[in-house]
């Protein structure tokens, strides 16, 4: 409780959130083995940083819209969104994973952007990104914004950059914290001619395109595209059965496979395609400046992007656009929807997760409760302006409930299960595909055409 108070600054509600979430996260803890209690409890306590990283980001947040109650304030609104997260609370606390330590090192990096200690959030990106490297995925708009932020001191007051105000000292200040840090990183392996074997292991190609259970993402949709065509090529008899591989792509296996009707990927083929999907964003980012705000939606994107493209990518990765797009949810009613969007589909696309019967409910309940309080707080939040959603994207939204009874409560008893055991993992798949890729795209829209900040700024 003490940390908790640390954590939180000692503000009353703020505390009582984060002490709730903690007992829940007790109570998850299945056994009283000893392993398994200091590897449950090791998680929750380095959640304390999570904690304090959201409080951080409440300070960032403008309480113009803030109502009379204190539920209806912006703040308490994203502090609910972050500190009772339905995808980092099983994915940490019942598959048992380290994401809300490090989710808090980018949540506080981002804070300490908002607040201009731009040396910290520096800092903190560099250990973040030696920690785990699916975080080089969103470097690009940390590199991008520090250059254009802080390195250049000024801007026009068209909002174009002033080229005479680049600060080259700054420029070795930053340099100098990513070399510091990479050093004490990776200098006992460069000792011991290590780093070959580093690196084989953080970028494993050979697993192939696809994990086991396909993450909803651009190429789940192009595998089942691919193999929609297989089944009518041989209806129509225009391929030989005898070419096709049996069931490669839906083995169950960490594996390369090769598509059998469309171009088979390759990692360069997806390091262009997501490098391709990331431009747009850093040019806006560079040409068409917002501030921090427009920082955070290009981290966004590079990490959507990343997450549509990328080579092997984890269904839990979803986290890395869901958690940061929480600040933007509470600022205005179009980013809003499309958290609402994103982040309804992308959790439930975790739930292949926990695939036991003792965990259904927990899931189901977790979800309904998060999902419930997120879409009913923001439509109270925004009460003053056009709804969240259109027709198309409620009944989008609508069909996560039938999906679900089909895959847990129907398809077990038919005779699919047996022949056909992939199904639900497929259509889980392929459905959240649709809706992640909806909200990726509505995401850039509003990216593409919002206007920059048009005053001058000094640093």
């Amino acid at each position: 409780m003490a940390a908790l108070g640390v954590a939180t600054g000692g503000s009353s509600w703020f505390s009582a959130l984060a002490l709730g979430v903690t007992l829940l996260k007790c109570l998850l803890i299945p056994t009283y083995s000893r392993t398994l209690l200091f590897q449950r409890f090791s998680v929750i306590f380095t959640d304390t940083l999570f904690v304090y990283a959201v409080h951080e980001c409440c300070k960032c947040i403008d309480g113009k819209k803030a109502g009379k109650e204190l539920t209806e304030k912006p703040k308490f609104i994203l502090s609910v969104l972050l500190l009772w997260n339905f995808g980092l609370l099983i994915v940490d606390h019942i598959h048992f994973q380290y994401n809300g330590f490090l989710s808090g090192l980018m949540l506080l990096s981002i804070a300490r952007l908002f607040q201009k200690r731009h040396m910290e959030g520096a800092f903190l990106f560099a250990v973040l990104l030696h920690f785990k490297h699916i975080y080089l995925y969103v470097a690009p708009a940390y590199g991008v914004y520090l250059l254009r932020s802080y390195c250049f001191t000024a801007n026009k007051p068209d909002g174009s950059i002033r080229w005479n105000s680049f600060s080259f000292l700054r420029l070795i200040s930053l340099g100098l914290i990513v070399f510091l840090v990479s050093a004490l990183s990776l200098g006992p392996f460069l000792a011991l001619n290590q780093l070959p074997q580093v690196f084989s292991r953080l970028f494993p190609f050979k697993r192939g395109l696809c994990h086991v259970y396909w993450a909803p993402n651009f190429w789940a949709l192009y595998s089942v595209l691919d193999k929609v065509l297989s089944i009518i090529g041989l209806e129509l008899k225009l391929l030989d059965p005898s070419k096709i591989p049996k069931a490669s792509m839906t083995s169950g296996l960490v594996q390369q496979f090769q598509h059998t009707v469309l171009p088979s990927v390759t990692p360069l083929a997806t390091l262009i395609c997501t490098l391709i999907a990331i431009l747009p964003s850093i040019f806006c980012l560079w040409f068409k400046p917002q501030g921090p705000r427009g920082f955070l939606r290009c981290l966004i994107l590079c990490a959507l992007s990343s997450f549509m493209f990328g080579w092997h990518v984890h269904e839990k990765a979803i986290l890395l656009a869901v958690l940061p797009m929480s600040l933007l949810s509470v600022g205005k009613a179009g980013d809003a929807s499309i958290f609402l969007i994103l982040t309804t589909t992308g959790h439930y696309s975790l739930f292949p997760l926990l695939f036991t019967a003792p965990e259904l409910p927990i899931k189901i309940l977790l979800m309904l409760l998060f999902t419930i309080y997120s879409i009913s707080s923001l439509k109270t939040l925004f009460r003053k302006e056009k709804p969240l959603f259109n027709w198309m994207e409620t009944f989008y939204l609508l069909g996560l409930g039938p999906l679900e009874v089909f895959c847990e409560f129907v398809f077990p008893f038919t005779s699919w299960q047996l022949k056909y055991p992939f199904i639900p993992l497929l259509l889980t798949s392929v459905y959240c595909a649709v809706g992640i890729t909806y909200a990726w795209f509505k995401l850039y829209v509003s990216v593409l055409t919002d206007p920059p900040v048009g005053k001058t700024k000094k640093q």
